[in-house]
C-alpha cells in the first residue's frame, strides 16, 4: 500500500462532506464528459448489438464496434529514402505513417521510378543521387511537416499541395540555374540548330526520293525538358498517400482509384488489355536495325489475362527456338534480356522482326490479325540524324520526314496484324502525323508518348500516361476523363527503368485505361506486375464485378489541342 504524508499541524483534514461534494462534482463531470460524447447510448447500442448476435469474443467485438466512432487517421510522419530499381539504381521510396486509434503506426510505402528518357542530363548516376537526395530533403524540410494532421483521404486536398509546393521549387531552380549562368564561366559550345537537309545530289538510298532542294527545311528539334531535380518526391508520396488511404479502409488499391475517378464506389471494373514486350531490336542493339525498336503482342479482344499471358509465353519460346535455328545456320543472331524484359535480336532487313513473329504464328497454327496483333514502337526520336535532316531506318538508309509517311502506310497495308505505332515521327514533325492520320487513323492507332511531352502534342490517338517525376494521382484523375469524354485511347506505362513496384497496376485498372504496357515476361520487376493483374483478375471474377473489353475502335483523328497539351506533364 502508498504510504501518504501525515497531514502538517497547519493543514486541516478534508472533511467527509468535502469528500462527497468532490466525488459528486467529479461524477457530474464525468456523466457531462461522456453524454456529450454519447458513450452511454453508444454503449447501450454495443451491448445489445452483442446480446442479439452472441459473439464468443465479446471484448473483441466490442472494440471493432466502437471502432467506427473514433476519429478518422491522420498523417503523422512522411519519410523518404533511397532505394533500388529493377536495374539497381538508386530511386525513392516514400513511407506514410499514422495516428490511428491514438496508436502511430507505419501504414504504406510506395516506389516510383526515375523517368529519365526526356532529361538524359539526369540520368547519370550521381545526378540520380543528387535528385533522390533533394526529394528526401523536401520531404523532411517541407512536405512531410505540412502533411502531418492530415486525412490520407483528401486525396486531391493533399496531392493540390504538392503541386503547389513543386511550382516554388521549380521557380527556385529556374532562378538558380539564372544566376549561374549571369555568373563568369568557361564557355560551352551548344549543339547547333538541326540543319536543312543537305543539297548534294548524291542519290540517296530508298525509293522516291525527291530532290533536296524540293524537300521543306526540317523543324528544329524542340529543347528537351529539363526535369527538376527532387521531383520525384511529389509522385511517390502522392502514391504513398493513395495506398494508404486504401489500405486504412480495407480496399485494394485498383478499388479506391475507381472510387476517386466515379465519386463512388465501382459495381463492374475492366482489365487493360496489356501490351507485351516481344523483341526488342532499337538503335541500342548490336543489330543494325533502327526504326522499330520494339514489338509487342497485343492479345485479341475477349481474352483473359491468364490466356494472354501463356499466348505470349507460347510466342515467346516458339521465337527462341527460331532464333536458336539461325544461330546454327551460321546467321548473327544477339540474345539477351532488355530492361522491357524482352528479347533483344540482331536485323539486318527493315522487316525482319515482323518475319519472326510471322514464322512463330505459323508454327503455332495462330492467325495474325485475329489470334494476335502487334503495337510497333518506332521511338523515331532516336533515329533522326540532324545533320543529314532525315531519319536512319536502317543503317545507311535515309528517309525525309514526307518518305516516312509513305514508309508506314506500306508496312500497315502489308502487315494489317499492326494496329498500333508509338512516336512514328518526332513531336516536331506535325504535318506528318497528321497525314499519317488521315492515311491509317481507321485501322491503326497512333500513339504518342516521348512525343507527348513539353510543348504542344501532335495529332495522335492518345498519349502514353506515366506516375512519375512531378506528376499526382489527381492529375492522372484529371487527364482521363477528358480523353475518355473526347474518345481518345487511353494506355497507362511503365517507365523505361521500372522498379518493383505493382501499385501501377493498380492505377490501371481504377483509371480504367484501355491498355497497359508493363515491358516484357523476362524481368522480374515486370513480371511482378503481370502477376498482380492477374491477382486482380481472379479477385473481380471472384466478386462478379469484372467487366468485358470490347472489340479494338478507331476513330478519325483530329488535332484536339485542348485535350493532349493539358497532358503534357504527364
Amino acid at each position: 500500500m502508498p504510504r501518504y504524508p501525515e497531514t502538517s499541524a497547519g493543514t486541516h483534514k478534508r472533511s467527509p462532506a468535502m469528500s462527497r461534494a468532490h466525488q459528486q462534482h467529479r461524477a457530474s463531470a464525468a456523466a457531462h464528459y461522456y453524454r456529450s460524447r454519447r458513450v452511454p447510448e453508444r454503449l447501450e447500442e454495443a451491448l445489445t448489438d452483442i446480446y442479439h448476435r452472441g459473439p464468443d469474443d465479446v471484448y473483441g467485438h466490442l472494440s471493432c464496434y466502437f471502432a467506427a466512432f473514433s476519429d478518422p487517421p491522420v498523417i503523422s510522419d512522411v519519410r523518404g529514402r533511397k532505394v533500388l530499381d529493377g536495374a539497381g539504381k538508386t530511386t525513392l521510396e516514400a513511407e506514410i505513417s499514422c495516428t490511428v486509434q491514438t496508436v502511430n503506426k507505419r501504414v504504406c510505402a510506395a516506389t516510383v521510378p526515375m523517368d529519365a528518357e526526356p532529361a538524359p542530363e539526369v540520368a547519370g548516376e550521381t545526378q540520380r543521387q543528387e535528385s533522390v537526395e533533394t526529394a528526401i530533403r523536401w520531404i523532411q524540410e517541407s512536405i512531410g511537416p505540412a502533411l502531418k494532421g492530415m486525412e490520407p483521404g483528401n486525396q486531391s486536398t493533399i496531392d493540390q499541395l504538392l503541386r503547389d509546393y513543386f511550382k516554388v521549387m521549380k521557380q527556385e531552380d529556374k532562378e538558380q540555374e539564372a544566376e549561374n549562368e549571369r555568373a563568369p564561366s568557361t564557355p560551352v559550345s551548344l549543339p547547333s540548330p538541326a540543319p536543312s537537309p543537305p543539297s548534294s545530289k548524291k542519290k540517296m538510298s530508298g525509293k522516291g526520293k525527291k530532290a533536296a532542294a524540293l524537300e521543306k527545311p526540317l523543324p528544329p528539334a524542340e529543347p528537351p525538358e529539363v526535369t527538376t531535380r527532387g521531383a520525384l518526391a511529389v509522385a511517390a508520396v502522392s502514391l504513398a498517400v493513395a495506398k494508404s488511404s486504401a489500405a486504412l479502409q480495407g480496399l485494394p488499391l485498383y478499388s479506391h482509384i475507381a472510387a476517386l475517378k466515379q465519386q463512388q464506389p465501382s459495381s463492374e471494373l475492366m482489365i487493360p488489355t496489356p501490351l507485351i514486350s516481344l523483341l526488342s531490336c532499337g538503335k541500342s542493339s548490336p543489330g543494325k536495325l533502327n526504326l522499330m525498336k520494339e514489338i509487342l503482342l497485343i492479345p485479341r479482344p475477349g481474352m483473359t489475362m491468364a490466356q494472354s499471358l501463356d499466348l505470349a509465353i507460347c510466342l515467346q519460346t516458339q521465337i527462341q527456338k527460331q532464333l536458336e535455328a539461325q544461330s546454327k545456320g551460321g546467321q548473327s543472331v544477339t540474345r539477351m534480356v532488355s530492361m522491357l524484359g524482352c528479347l533483344v535480336v540482331a536485323c539486318e532487313r527493315l522487316e525482319q522482326p515482323l518475319e519472326l513473329v510471322r514464322e512463330a504464328c505459323a508454327a503455332l497454327e495462330l492467325e495474325l490479325g485475329r489470334d494476335v496483333c502487334l503495337f510497333i514502337n518506332c521511338a523515331a526520336h532516336e533515329i533522326m540524324d540532324y545533320n543529314k535532316g532525315r531519319y536512319e531506318i536502317i543503317s545507311g538508309v535515309w528517309k525525309s520526314p514526307d518518305e516516312m509517311v509513305d514508309l508506314y502506310v506500306d508496312v500497315v497495308n502489308k502487315h494489317p496484324a499492326i494496329v498500333a505505332l508509338l512516336d512514328p515521327f518526332r513531336k516536331e514533325d506535325r504535318e506528318q502525323w497528321e497525314a499519317l492520320g488521315k492515311a491509317v487513323g481507321s485501322k491503326c492507332y497512333l500513339i504518342a508518348d516521348v512525343a507527348s511531352r513539353s510543348g504542344s502534342a501532335p495529332t495522335c490517338s492518345g498519349p502514353i500516361l506515366r506516375l512519375t517525376n512531378e506528376t499526382t494521382v489527381t492529375d492522372l484523375l484529371e487527364a482521363v476523363q477528358p480523353m475518355e469524354e473526347a474518345k481518345r485511347l487511353t494506355i497507362f506505362g511503365c517507365s523505361p527503368e521500372e522498379c518493383v513496384e505493382e501499385s501501377v497496376v493498380d492505377l490501371a485498372v481504377g483509371l480504367g485505361v484501355r491498355f497497359v504496357s508493363l515491358g516484357g515476361l523476362l524481368r522480374g520487376e515486370r513480371a511482378a506486375k503481370y502477376n498482380r493483374l492477374l491477382a486482380i483478375e481472379e479477385e473481380l471474377t471472384r466478386t462478379g464485378t469484372l467487366g468485358l473489353r470490347g472489340e479494338f475502335e478507331f476513330s478519325a483523328l483530329e488535332n484536339d489541342t485542348n485535350i493532349l497539351n493539358s497532358q503534357d506533364s504527364i
